[in-house]
This record gives C-alpha cells, structure tokens and sequence, in this order.
C-alpha cells in the first residue's frame, strides 16, 4: 500500500484536499473559519503585545501621578495649616503682649470688651474673632460657633494651644493663650505668657475660618489632578510611540515568518540598528538563507530523481512491450513445454506483466509530477461506471455492491477507473471478505459530492501507518518486500482524485477492517440528470 504525493499542481483544489485531509467538511467551515478569525483578531486588539505595553504605561503612569498627588496634597495642607496655626498663635501672643500689661486686674466686663475688640480691630490677624475670658466672665461673642471646650480647658492649665475642627460645613481654627503677671499685688502690671510669671486667670481666644486655607489646598489637589492626567495622556502617547517602534519589527518579522511558512523562500527582512531586533532580523535571514538553499538542494536532487525514474520508465517501455509480445507467444505453447521450461516461462511472464505495470505506474507518476496529466471529463452514469470495473476485472463476484439505479456525475471516466481499480484491488488483496463497495451522494443540490466507499473485514490498518498510506511505495507490512502491484496504486488513487478536486481518505472500521472513502464533486452536467 502507497501514498500520496506531493503539493497539489492545481490551485483550485488545494483547499479541498487540505480540509479532507483532517476529515472535515470543506463549505461548512467557511461560517466557523469567519468566526474563528474574528476571535482571532479580537484577542489580538485586547489581549495584543499593544494594549497590554500601553495598559501598562498608562497604569505605572496613572499610579506615579496618583501617589505625586497624594503627597503633595498631604505636604503642602500639612504645611499650609502648620504656618497658619503657628502665625496665629506667635500674632495672638505678640497683641497681647502689647495690651496686656495696661489691663487692671481683676478686669471688669467693659474691659474684657475693650481687650476683645482691639485684638479683633485694625492690625488683627485677618478676619479672626478674639473671646477675652476671665473666670466666668467674658467678653461680647457675636460669632456662630463657639471655642472648643477642649481647647478651653487646655488654656486654662497655663499652656497656649490651638485646635482645628469643623462647624457649620467649613473649617476652622481656634488659638487660645494664657495670661500671667509679673508682679504681686491686685493692680500690678501685666504680661502674655512669652514671660515667666503666676497665671492671673485670664485667658484669650482667637478664632479664625481656614476656608482661604481650604480653597487653596482644593487648587492644589485640582492641580495636581490634572498634572495626573497629563501624565497619563503623555504616557498614553509614549507608550503608542514605543509599541510602534517595537511591534514595527515584530510584526514585519510575523508577516516574513508567514510567507517563508507559504512557501515564499525569498523572503528577507530589512536590518536597521545594532540592537536586539536588529540582531534578530538578521538571524532570522540567515535561517532562512539556510532553509532556502536546503530546500533548493533537495528539490533538485527530487527533481534530478524523478526525471531519472521518468527516463528509465521511458527507456525500458519499449524494450518491455517486446518481452510481453515474446512471453504471450510463448504463453500459447507452454503447454507443449517441458514441466519445468513451462514454470520458468510462467514465472518470466508474470514478472514481466509485473515489471510491466510497475514502468506505466511510474510514466502516470511523472507525468502527474510534471502538470501533465490531462483531466477529459463527460457526463458518466458513475454506478454503470463501477459495475464495468468490477466486471472487467473479474471482481464482481467478489464485492458486494450497494450502488443507486443510475448516478450521473461529470468526471474522466478512465481516471475514475483506476481510482476504483485500486481501491477495490487493494481491499480484495489485503483484507478479507466481504468487500463492501457503496456509493451515494453527500449534499443537496448541484454542489453536492459524490461518496464512494469500500469496506473489508480485515485486520485493519494500524494507526501510526494511517498518515503514510498514500505515500510512495510505502509499505504498511515491512516484511513484505514484494507485492502483486507496482506500490503505487494509492498514490496514483490519491493524484487522480484530486485532478478532480476531491480527496481519499484511509481509516479503520469499527470492530474490525479497513475503510476508504472517496470524494468528489460531482461538477455540472452537460444534460439533465435524471
């Protein structure tokens, strides 16, 4: 048993033959191939070396600017409500400073107001308001929030302190410091609580909004927002520069390895710079410098054989139909021959049929090889077509037919002749009976194939020889040097059906036996089918 051949030499029917070599169907793919393809392509947009390099600039981008302007909005309010509560405090010690040691003491309501209204009047410190406590007096307080208990209490043990809190929706700051005097006595002067003195009671507040303060770190996180973004854009932009210049080459190199791939052994690619895709471009040509020169070798040393077995073919046909004219003669008076001169003239004859058949098989195989081999279709009844094989060769007693009343198909009936010959003689000679040959139609219409199959009861085919069956005078059983056939019949099978655009493909039956099915477009008819 043999195989087939080479690339198809016609264009029309590789896709065909490709798609029966995987033992699938040829027009239904076509939906599931479309949609294949645009998965394909959808997984590349999404999942791509693109958006994964510019996901991950714009998020290492977004992330820096993010953690900048976290930092730089927690630095600068840190350090702006630092200032503030500090030039607060220093501006409320520095007034009363200055009022203070002109305060009798115990002072009176009116002068509580007094002290209150001149640290809150002209030169205060912005827009602040200024509560003057002594013990449960104080002085006139006209603001809407009041000074934290807290910070009350934390003043009234001798320390200045500030507190900032929330009221009424907006923030604020309240400073309070204590006064102390200097000297004894119930009238002695005076001062803040910058000097060393004993703590007179009396204590100051002031309170200020920190809404400039609020807005200015609001201006500042907007800022910093959109700095963030730019950042973002720009990396966006980088990132899209960069995979360009990156997946340039990439795919350039995806797009050579693609053709090389189809057969175009030419292909190179253009090297430009000294980094690492310079050097794989140029390991990429070498390589295929490489496997163009080995391919061109081997082609040549196919084509210097096939033109030798083409020659010698040649070369011995004319001498070969001299010794069959001469065995057939002979043939006719073996029997007047001694017993053994007629054995060795039997076993001549038969060799030489052999030798014969084997030359014509390689003719048919050149010419095949060399685009040749004319195709002659006709509109054929292809049931009548197995019938007159089987009977020509004396085989239809020895295969059980499942044939339709008449089948009508456009194809080279000579061609179909041997392709059934072979199919048919190979099960009878390497399987056991029955042989089963049916024949039938697959798909409505026009467009539908016409499907031949031949089944025996055989051992089978085991399953690591299934891929070479239809190679060139490949054997499946190694012992077996020699064979009835030439060791070409299914390659020359497998050559003529796809002349005509099908295929043949080889498997085992369930339980047992081999199976071989052929395909062929049945192609439009010159005259109705019936």
């Amino acid at each position: 048993m043999t195989t087939p051949p080479r690339a198809p030499k016609h264009p029309s029917t590789e896709a065909r033959t490709g798609d029966a070599a995987n033992g699938t169907a040829h027009a239904d793919d076509r939906p599931d191939r479309a949609d294949a393809s645009r998965v394909l392509r959808w997984r590349r947009a999404v999942l791509g070396l693109r958006p994964r390099m510019l996901a991950a600039f714009v998020a290492t981008a977004a992330v820096s600017a993010l953690a900048t302007s976290a930092l730089t909005y927690q630095a600068a309010t840190g350090s702006t409500l630092d200032l503030t509560q500090d030039t607060a405090l220093d501006e409320l010690r520095r007034r009363v400073d200055v009022l203070a040691p002109s305060l009798p003491f115990p002072p009176t309501q009116a002068e509580l107001d007094r002290l209150s209204l001149r640290l809150s009047g002209t030169g205060g410190f912005r827009d602040w308001h200024v509560l003057a406590r002594y013990g449960a007096a104080h002085s006139e307080w006209t603001a809407a929030v009041t000074v934290p208990a807290a910070l009350q209490d934390t003043v009234g043990s001798g320390h200045g302190a500030f507190q900032r809190f929330t009221a009424d929706g907006h923030s604020w700051l309240a400073v309070g410091v204590p006064v102390t005097r200097t000297t004894a006595g119930p009238a002695g002067p005076a001062s803040a609580t910058s000097g060393a003195g004993d703590l007179s009671g009396l204590t100051v507040y002031a309170l200020l909004p920190l809404d400039r303060e609020q807005a200015a770190t609001t201006a500042l996180l907007a800022a910093a927002t959109g700095a963030g973004a730019f950042a973002a854009v720009l990396a966006a932009g980088l990132a899209l520069l960069a995979t360009r210049q990156v997946l340039r080459p990439v795919r350039a190199l995806g797009d050579a390895a693609q053709a090389l791939a189809q057969g175009r052994l030419d292909t190179r690619l253009a090297v430009s710079g000294h980094d690492e895709l310079a050097q794989l471009s140029k390991t990429f040509n070498h390589t295929a410098r490489t496997l163009q020169g080995t391919i061109e070798e081997l082609r040549a040393v196919e084509s210097q054989g096939r033109r030798f077995a083409a020659d010698v073919s040649h070369e011995l046909r004319t001498p070969l139909a001299a010794m069959a004219a001469v065995t057939d003669i002979l043939d006719e008076d073996a029997e007047h021959l001694p017993a053994d001169t007629a054995t060795a003239l039997r076993m001549i004859s038969n060799e030489t049929g052999r030798l014969t058949r084997l030359v014509n098989d390689l003719i048919e195989i050149s010419r095949m090889d060399a685009g040749a081999a004319p195709l002659r279709t006709e509109d054929v009844d292809a049931a009548e077509a197995v019938r007159a094989t089987l009977d020509l060769r004396g085989w239809s007693d020895r295969v059980e037919l499942d044939l339709p009343a008449a089948l009508p198909v456009r194809l080279d009936a000579r061609r179909f002749d041997v392709i059934v010959a072979n199919l048919a003689g190979n099960a009878l000679r390497h399987g056991r009976p029955p042989v089963r040959l049916t024949l039938t139609t697959r798909g409505p219409g026009p467009g539908s194939d016409l499907v031949l199959t031949v089944t025996d009861r055989g051992p089978g085919i085991p399953p690591a020889e299934l891929p070479h069956l239809f190679d060139r005078f490949y054997k499946a059983d190694r012992a077996r040097t020699r064979s009835e056939g030439s060791g070409l019949g299914l390659a020359i099978a497998q050559e003529n059906a796809r002349l005509h655009g099908g295929f043949i493909e080889a498997a085992n039956a369930p339980g047992s036996g081999a199976v071989f099915t052929l395909v062929l477009p049945r192609g439009p008819l010159t005259k109705d089918a019936p």
